[in-house]
């Protein structure tokens, strides 16, 4: 007997449990990490959960299997946008402050 076929097809919940999971280590990272670039992770981690709950719903609840995709590859662009713009945003951080402490942001208060 094949190793596979002895697992059933994984269900909705199956998803929903995973993209819950990631969203939570994202929203952990965010809150928790001092560091800008672990708080840049933790927001990906957040996107890629909002992706597997589209890709999910698609799959067990909409006929056209390109409605989810399509919402996928607009939400992987603009994460793609993020990082961009929030790299830029680290990096010019840095150079004012030589730390990338989230703490340290405090300092830039007007």
């Amino acid at each position: 007997m094949n190793a596979i076929a002895a697992f059933p097809p994984p269900t909705l919940h199956v998803f929903l449990l995973l993209a819950l999971l990631l969203f939570g280590l994202g929203l952990y990272a965010v809150l928790n990490r001092r560091h800008l670039i672990g708080v840049l992770v933790g927001l990906e981690l957040m996107l890629n959960a909002a992706s597997l709950n589209f890709l999910a719903f698609n799959r067990f609840t909409l006929q056209d299997p390109a409605t989810g995709q399509i919402i996928v590859l607009f939400v992987i662009g603009l994460a793609a946008a993020e990082v961009a713009v929030a790299l830029s945003i680290i990096v010019a951080v840095y150079r004012a402050l030589h730390s990338a402490n989230v703490d340290r942001l405090r300092e830039l208060k007007g």
